[in-house]
């Protein structure tokens, strides 16, 4: 009798220790963030309108005609007066960059986010058990994950992970490795660094859609904390609740739409097509799919269907495709906050009106756009740390980031926020003149009769 009920419980007990098994894995699957820090430039690097200017003047490769693009690219882009350059392209040296050129602009970005992080956490390099470094055009023997392990002399079972062409929406991709490792290592630390090597890849040539790249990008980068343990969760200022990545490179026409290519004249630059933006609302809508299930709440869900189904469906202009996307969803009954990669002044108005959003959600966005340009990789912290320093992060909001790169990948991610944020970062100089109160833009000031189409270039110089 003893015998039969012992075996009776085998199939009980069994289930129980199943049971605590899967809540004790859960309670390591856990991601809190414990700091960031954003990269910040001297005051020497920063591209005023003249020094634009002239930067796009002394390119001989150039007509009349893509001066005045870039020029126009320039006036319209949204991006002011204080974003930062590489040292490379201030010098002249753009044209012939050199390994020791682009090591070196790596080296600042790096370590200057990594001593105050450290600094700012208490945190000394040798308790990191995991390293991942983000830079997609820069691929070098020792790895950058390698410098910066016998930069700090860090322990020699560092886990170290070095990603390469992923473009703008890395950092997210960073994030999501780490989360996966988290699953496998406990009450781990884990440091991700996402920037881009910027100088070495300034496009020289004269093909419309590789120079803009010229007039977006700027120098910037992040190093973040991250850790699992649930004993470090009362100093964490976010919780990483849901992630969800999207990957289009099975598209033709998405793969190519954001390509690092040789011109035929055989200058390396960044492409960027016309096809970029309904690739971006393609892979935004397939994403969105998949994450407003985990976010919304069901009286919502239930709602849009209903109005989905009464909704007369046309076809839409390939030029408003990102405006199209999430028309009649409701975000802010599920999100707080919208952290949309500041790529462009058109992906973030497009994205902002697709899902509705008031310009004071996307104020972020284009303030970070405005200010520091778009830092690729780096760049949804510099909109996170404006929210931060405008106050705006209380307990228990949630925040949805939303970031786009080649490949061509939509990556999105929720964080809930753990306690009442209010740390200027890296806008405490300047963020009380943001936004702007004077709306004039110092390049369309200067350069705004470029929209005349009546106007030629004859007065420049080309000698």
């Amino acid at each position: 009798m003893e015998l039969f009920i012992a075996i009776s419980l085998l199939p009980l007990l069994y289930s129980i220790f199943q049971l605590l098994k899967l809540i004790f894995q859960r309670k390591h699957r856990h991601c809190y963030m414990l700091a960031y820090e954003c990269y910040k430039a001297t005051e020497d690097r920063k591209l005023d309108t003249e020094l634009c200017a002239s930067i796009i003047l002394r390119n001989k490769n150039l007509r009349l005609d893509e001066y005045k693009f870039l020029l126009q690219t320039m006036v319209n882009s949204g991006i002011g007066e204080d974003t930062y350059s590489p040292t490379m392209v201030l010098s002249g040296k753009e044209d012939c960059p050199s390994l020791p050129d682009a090591l070196a602009e790596m080296d600042e970005i790096i370590f200057d986010t990594l001593d105050g992080l450290f600094s700012r956490t208490g945190i000394h390099p040798s308790e990191v058990d995991i390293l991942v470094v983000n830079v997609s055009l820069l691929s070098t023997v020792p790895s950058l994950t390698a410098r910066i392990v016998n930069r700090y002399k860090m322990r020699e079972d560092v886990k170290v992970f070095n990603l390469a062409g992923m473009g703008c929406s890395a950092s997210l991709v960073a994030v999501d490795l780490v989360r996966q490792l988290f699953k496998v290592h406990r009450k781990a630390l884990a440091v991700v660094v996402s920037t881009e090597s910027m100088g070495p890849n300034w496009y020289c040539g004269r093909e419309r859609s590789m120079m803009l790249s010229n007039c977006l990008f700027r120098s910037g980068g992040c190093s973040m904390l991250l850790t699992n343990d649930a004993a470090l969760k009362n100093q964490a200022i976010l919780k990483l609740t849901c992630m969800e990545r999207t990957h289009m490179g099975a598209d033709d026409e998405a793969y190519e739409c954001c390509m690092q290519v040789e011109d035929y004249l055989g200058h390396k630059g960044f492409r960027l097509t016309k096809r970029l933006t309904r690739a971006a609302a393609r892979a935004f809508t397939v994403n969105l799919t998949t994450v407003v299930p985990k976010i919304l709440p069901l009286h919502e869900l239930i709602r849009y269907k209903i109005a989905s189904l009464r909704r007369n469906t046309k076809g839409t202009n390939n030029n408003r495709e990102l405006e199209k996307v999430g028309v009649g969803l409701n975000l802010k009954t599920g999100i707080e906050h919208f952290c949309i990669h500041p790529g462009g002044k058109a992906v973030i108005d497009g994205v902002g009106k697709g899902l509705g959003l008031s310009d004071y959600d996307i104020e972020p966005s284009r303030m970070a756009l405005h200010r520091f340009g778009n830092t690729s990789a780096g760049g949804l912290w510099y909109v996170l740390g404006y929210m931060e320093a405008k106050k705006r992060l209380k307990k228990g909001d949630r925040i949805l980031m939303i970031s786009f790169g080649a490949g061509f990948k939509c990556n999105n991610c929720v964080w809930e926020v753990m306690r009442d944020l209010k740390e200027g970062n890296v806008w405490k100089d300047c963020v009380e003149s943001y936004p702007p109160k004077d709306k004039v833009n110092p390049f369309m000031e200067k350069y705004g009769w470029i929209n005349d189409e009546g106007l030629g270039l004859s007065f420049i110089r080309l000698d």
